[in-house]
């Protein structure tokens, strides 16, 4: 039990002392540039399931 207690001591001690948190502005910085990421993603992954769908359909409207 004693190893135990010791051990989430020394975890707080060190989320406390030695772990440098991020400011409030870098936080912000990072959600804009996941934001915008994940935006650019999604805008890639739509353009090409519309061009891959356009491309089918005029594959299937060659055999039917």
């Amino acid at each position: 039990m004693r190893k135990i207690r010791t051990y989430f001591k020394n975890v707080y001690e060190e989320l406390v002392h030695k772990v440098s948190w991020p400011t409030l502005k870098e936080l912000q910085n990072s959600a804009v540039v996941v934001m915008v990421a994940s935006l650019i993603i999604a805008l890639i992954i739509y353009l090409m399931d519309t061009s891959f769908t356009n491309v089918m359909k005029i594959i299937y409207s060659m055999f039917y």
